[in-house]
């Protein structure tokens, strides 16, 4: 019994921690699914603002770089480094008296993977278009496609960082942008070393 009881009050806490989310995001319903891949080493996520782009690193290598769209310049996405703490699939979003259940309106798009500071969060659209530009009103935006592949490649407690500026670090990542043809190569197969890891 009790044990029963510590399972239900962990799931309204994690319930009552979604619900508080919803500054700028909106908040989520459904409480996050449970890590498919516990025990892998963490992955770390890095966002450059100025490059409008998003990496997931494992160790050295860089997995999967995304296009995103950022934090418009009346709702500025934060820099600094953050960790998720959760990833509801199919949410429902809530805003100011507004509800809006899973599907193409939905703002949020088909995942949410929340950062530990409190309205902010990695997720989908239905605003495709806004993607490469800064748009949101500071979340980070992926095409609902992408966040889905995202979504798979991370979960509860690695680490995120978003940056300001482009640098070094930031341009070795972000690579297959330019024209080489080898480097594109390198970080489609996630063999590129990433600078200062």
């Amino acid at each position: 019994m009790q044990r029963t009881n510590r399972t239900r009050r962990r799931k309204l806490a994690r319930l009552a921690g979604l619900m508080v989310l919803g500054l700028t995001a909106g908040t989520l319903a459904p409480e996050p699914q449970a890590d498919h891949f516990q025990g892998q080493p963490p992955r770390q996520v890095v966002v450059s603002l100025s490059d409008r782009k998003l990496a997931v690193v494992e160790g050295r290598r860089v997995i999967r770089v995304f296009p995103v769209a950022v934090g418009a310049a009346v709702s500025p996405s934060p820099t600094g480094k953050f960790r998720i703490v959760s990833r509801p699939s199919n949410p429902t979003y809530y805003h100011e008296g507004v509800v809006i259940p899973p599907g193409t309106q939905n703002p949020v798009g088909p995942r949410w993977v929340g950062l530990n500071k409190k309205g902010y969060g990695i997720h989908g659209t239905n605003e495709p278009q806004s993607i490469g530009k800064a748009a949101s009103h500071g979340c980070i935006r992926l095409r609902n496609a992408d966040v889905e592949q995202f979504y798979r490649l991370v979960k509860v407690g690695d680490p995120v960082e978003i940056r300001g500026d482009h640098d070094a670090h930031t341009a070795r990542m972000f690579v297959a942008e330019t024209d080489s043809p080898t480097l594109q190569a390198q970080v489609g197969q996630g063999t590129l070393p990433i600078a200062g890891q």
